[in-house]
């Protein structure tokens, strides 16, 4: 799709954050697995049911746009995902492979965020209210798994690791 005015930049934005979504769907079971600590591995699992939900109001946005929910391959999110495998590979304490995973999270975290972000303020630009509402319910999702992360590693996994 040619990407000639604010709406062709909203849906191609919204199609890298449902190819995203997807990866991340695949990645949280295996950053779940490798977790040491309880809370860390219920962390993860907990968002892959959010994310989970998170497809779905991309899903909903595509329908009230009137456009396929079809995905364009997300090269950043791949590249984070492949970035926080090769943590997954090393041989680590389990207390720094919590504090390696928390790291690759953020990461994804703060994609996401950004990404969301800007997908909002073209939607609310655009007069899509409903649309903005729902990338404003994933935006708040995101930025609260970003803070459950920092309190996570302050709290106890930085200070084990060490």
């Amino acid at each position: 799709m040619a990407v000639r005015s604010l709406e062709n930049l909203l849906i191609d934005e919204l199609r890298d954050l449902l190819s995203a979504e997807r990866q991340i769907t695949k990645a949280l079971p295996k950053m779940a697995k490798a977790a040491s600590s309880e809370e860390l591995r219920a962390g993860f699992e907990e968002h892959l049911t959010q994310t989970q939900g998170q497809i779905a109001r991309l899903e909903q946005a595509f329908e009230i746009l009137g456009h396929t929910a079809r995905a364009k391959k997300c090269v950043a999110m791949e590249g984070l995902i492949e970035e926080g495998k090769e943590f997954l590979e090393e041989e680590m304490e389990p207390s720094v492979m919590d504090a390696a995973l928390i790291s690759a999270a953020q990461k994804v975290e703060h994609y996401e965020i950004a990404s969301y972000g800007s997908a909002r303020t073209w939607a609310q630009e655009l007069g899509q209210d409903q649309v903005a509402e729902l990338l404003q319910a994933t935006l708040d999702e995101e930025a609260e798994t970003d803070r459950k992360l920092s309190k996570l590693a302050e709290a106890l996994v930085n200070q084990q690791a060490a």
